[in-house]
Parts: structure tokens; C-alpha cells; sequence
């Protein structure tokens, strides 16, 4: 997040309270419903759902074009990545993906999107210009976590089965290393400008940091939530604030978010939200995150200065993805 304002110091509400009471942009949230084959699509001014979109068989990745012009889709069931025009809603056309496309992630380029293939064991890397595969490259079983670096240099895909990170150069499109992470990795982001490498592993119960340079492991984060078996903290996805000094990671069906200090990698707090929180994303300027909850097919808003869920709003069957959309 970037530096918090003294108005967000004085209390919880502050933040929600400043965002309904003033006149702003309808910034947005884009959620994918994994069972109602939709997007859902909250305002961030009203924090209402403001329109469903259609879209192909349970969609989960969702990500934007580096201008927003455009909104990529995974169609897993669907077989494709469907490019939709935001400010209508519209599939524009649909892109070669690959069997069962889960995950992805755009190169800074804009133009080239590497896609986790879950049942092939591929990732699959498409020129969106021109439409057509640039690329397949073997990985491990089951992949799903996609990550880039900042400088678009390099691509992570990480293996469920094979509880594995991959490192992928970009200008090769080859693996040139492999690291072990523990139990199924869900989730891979880059961090400190691309100095580290963040994997959660779900069944693992952690998250795992690699320097980037040597690929050798930094630390090893572990959750313990009072009153919660073990067996229900399993870390997916999570995101970073403005200023990558917290991370927030969604504990799947122990229902809470993990406030993690970027810098020491201890866990600082927990927050309540809907059940089975699976990935989130951050408004324009980070003082609201916002989680898809898939197993009771809501998403929690939260006020990140309060560390404190706010609302609950009600979208499809099994929200899985999210994705920030400014309107300007």
C-alpha cells in the first residue's frame, strides 16, 4: 500500500465512510463465478454488484491488459481465454489456451500471455496480437500459480503434484531451474522489485520466499490460528500491498486473511472474511481489499488501515478470481 493518510490512522470506518460519502470514479472489482460461468462485477463507489457478465464454462483466471483495454478470461471447462471489452462487457474474441487453461499471467509486454495447462502439464504462451501459440513448455503435473518478473524476464509456473516452482526465461521460453516448495503451490507472486519470489503451498500449509538471483530460499511462512485445526489453513492466493510492505494471504477454508510483514516474514494479524477465501484484490489506492469467498459465494470487503472486514456482497456461485479495473 502506499503510505497510509492520517485519515485512515483514526479508525476502521474512516476509509469506507470517506470512499461512500465522496463523489469518486466508479473504480471496479472483476470477480470470475467458477459454477455460474459469469463475472460479477463490483462498483467500488456503491459496493454493490453493478452488472453479471456471461462468459464461458467456469471461468477462474481473470487478469487485464496492461492499459485495460481489454479483460482476459479463463474458460477452464471451455478450453480458451475469452478477451472481453470491459466498458461493454462484450467477448470480443477468444484465444488459443491449451486443455483446461487455470492460471495466467501477461508479460509487461502486454503481448504475450503464459497460461498454466492443468491437465497437460503444459504452459502454453500465446501472442495476443496475433493470436497464435508461441510456445508449449513441458512442466511439472498439474500447474497452476503463474507469476512474471517486473522486468518481463522471467515466468514461474508452479506445479501442484509436482510441488514445484519452474523458472522460465522469456526469451528462450525454457526452464532453467526447478525448486521445491511443499505440498500442492497455488499462488507465485514477484516482490521488492523482483528481488523475491513468493509461492504458497495449500496442503503444505506455507509460503515459501526464494531470492530470485540464486533461487535459493529466503524464509518459510507458517500461520497458526487459534481455535483452527491445522488442516484447514491452506494458503492460495494473496497480493501485496502499495509498498510490498505487507502481504495479505487468503487461508482457503480457514476463513481469514494472514497479515504478513514483508520485511521480517512474521505474521502480524488475521482477519475474518467469508468462507473458503480463495484469491483478492486491492482498489486503486490499497485502503480496501477485497476476497472471493467460493464455498458461501460472496466477496468481503476489507479496510486494510482497520485490518477489519466491512461488507459482504452477494455475487455467483463460487467466486474464484479478481482482478481491479480503474474507470476514468
Amino acid at each position: 500500500m502506499s503510505k497510509r493518510s492520517p485519515i485512515m490512522r483514526h479508525g476502521a470506518p474512516v476509509a469506507l465512510a470517506m470512499l461512500l460519502a465522496t463523489p469518486a470514479v466508479a473504480d471496479e472489482i472483476w470477480i470470475t463465478n467458477e459454477a455460474d460461468d459469469t463475472i460479477s462485477v463490483i462498483d467500488l463507489t456503491s459496493l454493490e454488484v453493478s452488472r453479471t457478465i456471461p462468459v464461458g464454462e467456469r471461468p477462474r483466471g481473470i487478469t487485464f491488459a496492461t492499459d485495460y483495454s481489454v479483460a482476459y478470461v479463463c474458460a477452464s471447462d471451455s478450453d480458451t481465454v475469452q478477451v472481453i471489452d470491459p466498458a461493454t462487457g462484450k467477448v470480443l474474441h477468444e484465444l488459443p489456451s491449451g486443455e483446461d487453461p487455470e492460471q495466467f499471467v501477461l508479460a509487461p509486454d502486454n503481448r504475450h500471455l503464459y497460461i498454466a495447462n492443468e491437465d497437460d502439464a503444459v504452459t502454453t504462451v500465446v501472442d495476443v496480437q496475433s493470436r497464435g501459440v508461441v510456445a508449449q513448455i513441458n512442466v511439472g503435473i498439474e500447474p497452476e500459480g503463474m507469476a512474471v518478473s517486473p522486468d518481463g524476464k522471467v515466468v514461474i509456473t508452479t506445479s501442484e503434484t509436482t510441488n514445484m516452482a519452474h523458472w522460465i526465461n522469456t526469451e528462450t521460453q525454457e526452464i532453467f531451474a526447478n525448486t521445491l516448495v511443499d505440498s500442492r503451490p497455488r499462488h507465485a507472486e514477484f516482490a521488492k522489485g523482483g528481488a523475491e519470489l513468493w509461492v504458497s503451498s495449500e496442503i503444505g500449509g506455507t509460503v515459501t520466499v526464494f531470492d530470485t538471483e540464486s533461487q535459493a530460499e529466503l524464509g518459510k511462512i507458517r500461520f497458526d490460528l487459534p481455535g483452527i485445526h491445522p488442516d484447514k489453513v491452506q494458503p492460495v492466493g494473496f497480493e501485496f500491498d502499495g509498498d510490498e510492505g505487507l502481504a495479505f494471504v487468503a487461508l482457503g477454508p480457514a476463513n481469514h486473511v494472514a497479515v504478513v510483514n514483508a520485511e521480517t516474514y512474521e505474521v502480524e494479524d488475521y482477519i475474518l472474511v467469508g468462507r473458503r477465501v480463495w484469491h483478492m484484490a486491492f482498489n486503486r489506492d490499497h485502503s480496501l481489499l477485497v476476497t472471493t469467498n467460493g464455498v458461501s459465494g460472496d466477496v468481503t470487503v476489507v479496510d486494510v488501515a482497520a485490518r477489519k472486514a466491512v461488507k459482504s456482497i452477494k455475487v455467483g456461485r463460487f467466486p474464484w478470481g479478481a482482478a481491479y479495473r480503474p474507470v476514468d
